[in-house]
């Protein structure tokens, strides 16, 4: 820290200059010095200061390392500074923690790695025979790209007794050669003569090139050359091949031998001219080296020079008349052009105006617009070269979106020359088409008892068209529900089309309902489409059986039943009702023994729930038995009710009694007064019982046929037919019993016979006082008249109160 608190302090004496002095074209990677030595850096704070070079300067570069700065690409001092005497690079160094430039500079020394060069190898120079002795011609000089020691030094030329060298100075310093002649030069001794001239560098080592230098001794000229034409007309078609001949001019001398020579050269042509033809020399042919456009150019103005061997020359005139041919395509502009179109446009809608243009002149220049392909537009012309574009046929966007128009325009040249011109032409949308479901109706299923807020389905429909007209939103129209409970059953949400149940379906009250989904753009106008939505309320299993038979006691006590005491194996004790409000396998209900007195003695049902005995009573088992039976549906998890069986071995009502009376007292605290009723009703029931025979042997006695015991009462009898309760019509069905009660009792005999179908009464004995009561209500068991097995079961109760009815 107090390192870099001392180099912000002694940062300005860091700004100051750091000079390099290197050689050029050092290889990538050289050193060039140490930065961080010579800016006072320690290798430790490299990596804080993040030294690096300026972005603009790409020649160096910096090692984070060890603070050297390396070459990093090529260093030409020729391409850098070019010929300045110094080269000199400047950038600066950037560090930070603290931030701070440094200003760096390079001066890259000259190396001697360019020799000097002519610009060509030989060099032909033409002296008169008559020119005079001292005479300098200037020849090229030799160009060095090194400055300095290394640039051009010294010119030499080969031996000649007719020729010498002298060097001389440019005002900027450069040197250049001057031939001298120093004897009188002789054409006919000799014709030409050979120089070799050589350019030497000043670098070490030196370096050097050369050039011959070809001297012809001209003869002496005393007669010009004169043209045979002063003007040459000619007339050539445009696009005329490269190489093509176009005429040639021609020039006569009347000297002798090399005065007789004539060469030919352009003058006072521009570049344009040079670039287009070419002069032979020798021959005076005119040939084009370029090619011809009448559209640039009509004709050309061409001087030529004829010049024979010494120093006279003649002059003439070329013109160049240029011919149109059917060389330019006609070129087409859309002046305006409707991006969107809507796709309910009226027929002849002008969508686009076409103007066509072609350079060519006459008949190549006259263009005809038209359309090629299947599209529901047209050109029709509007003036000599402009066009109209219109609709034809009728636009459908769900079909085609945009339309790829490709116009062609053909002129009338020979032969004819086209061009095409492609216009995307979108068609805009309009509300043209309703939403359409993606199901023609949807049907779900939702088991009850579902958490409120559930999505039970989703409807989806699409629009075929765009923005707006494609966005749909949904909504529910109708249902057979009520209006005011509709809210309160469903809803949905208008973006996405989910369903949600808005309250716990239940399936015993609601097993199905129907709704009508609407989906609606928002185009305008509106369109619209429904779809039907019908939700079926699946079962669970959340209602528990419920035991019909046997009923509990008024007093919550359970009934008895009486069996003979010489009931066989499979003897039909009783039969456990039940039924489920559930449906289906939830409803299916099974039998099971929880717990018995006497275990093995019954056996019940698996799905008929009748209880009989499994065996026949021993000596040693009790008179009373207490069966406790479970019933269970076919649900899952399933669910289950009890049904409490008291069971009393007897042959008759008198010798249950007893059997009865050994049951413990629920603790009432009229229990003494209960002790006496009960001895009253027997004594009473005594009483009846002998009357009841005395009545049947009278009976008996009047019928031809044999008559049966139906129905013992003391107060009152019912007949009640076969049926269930309404609430369980797809429930277990129980089965059909004639039952005989008296009112109030605590104690109960339930006895069944088995009577064959012949030897039935046609209706109960003692049933037709007027006590004996008829029930048909949905709310009480009922019987078949013509059942196969009647099955009679009298009920005894015993007073618990101190009024007998």
């Amino acid at each position: 820290m107090l390192f870099l608190f001392l180099l912000s302090l002694f940062s300005p004496a860091f700004s100051e200059q750091i000079r390099y002095t290197i050689p050029e074209e050092l290889a990538r990677g050289s050193l060039v010095g140490n930065l961080a030595k010579d800016l006072g850096l320690g290798l430790r704070d490299l990596p804080t200061r993040n030294l690096r070079v300026s972005a603009e300067k790409k020649f160096f570069t910096v090692n984070t390392d060890n603070g050297d700065l390396l070459v990093s690409d090529r260093i030409d001092r020729e391409q850098v500074c070019g010929r300045k005497s110094m080269c000199v690079l400047e950038f600066e160094m950037v560090a930070e923690k603290p931030l701070n430039f440094f200003h760096i500079t390079v001066e890259i020394q000259d190396v001697n790695d360019n020799p000097p060069t002519f610009s060509q190898n030989v060099t032909e120079l033409e002296i008169s025979e008559l020119t005079p002795t001292g005479a300098a011609f200037v020849l090229e000089s030799a160009q060095d790209s090194d400055v300095g020691v290394n640039s051009l030094h010294q010119y030499y030329l080969s031996p000649d007794p007719h020729f010498s060298l002298i060097q001389k100075e440019n005002p900027d310093g450069s040197r250049y050669p001057e031939l001298v002649v120093k004897a009188p030069l002789d054409r006919e001794k000799q014709s030409c003569h050979h120089l070799v001239l050589m350019a030497v560098d000043g670098g070490e080592p030196a370096r050097s090139c050369t050039t011959q230098i070809r001297v012809v001794v001209a003869d002496a000229n005393d007669n010009p050359p004169v043209f045979t034409q002063d003007v040459y007309r000619v007339s050539v078609p445009e696009n005329l091949p490269l190489g093509s001949s176009v005429l040639r001019v021609m020039a006569t001398d009347l000297d002798e031998g090399v005065n007789a020579g004539i060469a030919y050269t352009f003058i006072n042509v521009d570049k344009a001219v040079r670039q287009l033809f070419k002069l032979d020399s020798k021959t005076g042919e005119l040939t084009t080296v370029g090619g011809l456009d009448f559209e640039e150019r009509e004709s050309y103005t061409i001087g030529v020079e004829a010049k024979d061997g010494g120093h006279h020359t003649a002059h003439c005139k070329i013109q160049i008349d240029i011919l149109d041919e059917n060389d330019n395509v006609p070129e087409i502009t859309l002046d305006s052009e409707s991006k969107y179109i809507k796709e309910n446009t009226e027929l002849g809608t002008v969508v686009a105006l076409i103007k066509t243009h072609d350079l060519d002149s006459g008949f190549n220049g006259e263009v005809l617009c038209q359309i090629k392909g299947n599209s529901p537009f047209k050109i029709v012309q509007d003036t000599k070269n402009t066009y109209k574009l219109v609709t034809e046929r009728v636009l459908d966007r769900e079909k085609t979106p945009e339309y790829n128009v490709t116009i062609t325009a053909t002129d009338k040249g020979k032969p004819p020359l086209s061009s095409k011109r492609s216009v995307i032409l979108k068609v805009a949308d309009v509300n043209d088409n309703p939403p359409v479901f993606h199901q023609a109706s949807y049907v779900v299923h939702v088991p009850e008892n579902n958490p409120p807020g559930t999505s039970i389905t989703q409807v989806n429909a699409s629009d075929s068209d765009l923005g707006p007209n494609g966005q749909v939103s949904y909504s529910i129209v109708a249902s057979d529900l009520e209006p005011r409970a509709l809210s309160s059953y469903v809803s949905v949400n208008p973006q996405s089309g989910v369903v949600f149940a808005q309250r716990a379906f239940d399936h015993e009250q609601l097993r199905a309902f129907e709704l009508t989904l609407q989906a609606r753009d928002h185009g305008s106008p509106e369109l619209s489409a429904n779809v039907s939505l019908r939700v079926l309320v699946g079962d669970r299993n959340d209602n528990a059986p419920r035991v019909l038979y046997p009923a509990l006691g008024p007093d919550g006590s359970a009934l008895f039943d009486t069996v003979p005491r010489a009931a066989q194996p499979g003897y039909l004790v009783t039969k456990v009702v039940a039924v489920d409000a559930d449906s289906g396998h939830n409803a299916w209900l099974s039998y099971h023994v929880l717990q018995a007195s006497e275990p093995g003695l019954f056996s019940v049902g698996l799905r008929t729930g009748e209880v009989r005995t499994a065996r026949a009573l021993g000596d040693r088992d009790a008179a009373r038995q207490r069966l406790l039976v479970a019933v269970r549906d076919g649900g899952q998890p399933p669910l289950s009710a009890t049904a409490t069986l008291l069971l009393v071995f007897a042959d008759s009502l008198q010798e249950a009694l007893p059997d009865l009376s050994d049951r413990p007292a629920t603790p009432d605290p009229q229990a003494e007064l209960q002790f006496y009723l009960v001895v009253t009703l027997a004594l009473i029931s005594v009483l009846f019982l002998l009357a009841v025979i005395l009545a049947v042997a009278l009976s008996l006695r009047r019928s031809s046929n044999p008559a049966t015991w139906s129905c013992f009462q003391t107060s009152f009898c019912s007949k009640t037919g076969p049926g269930v309760l309404p609430n369980y019509g797809e429930g277990t069905l129980p089965y059909s019993y004639n039952l005989c009660a008296a009112t109030h009792s605590s104690k109960t005999e339930f006895k069944f016979l088995n009577i064959k179908p012949e030897n039935a009464p046609p209706q109960d004995l003692l049933c037709n006082e007027g006590f004996c009561l008829e029930s048909n209500s949905n709310d009480n068991l009922q019987v078949t008249s013509n059942s196969v097995n009647l099955q009679q079961v009298s009920y005894f109760k015993t007073f618990s109160s101190h009024k007998y009815h």
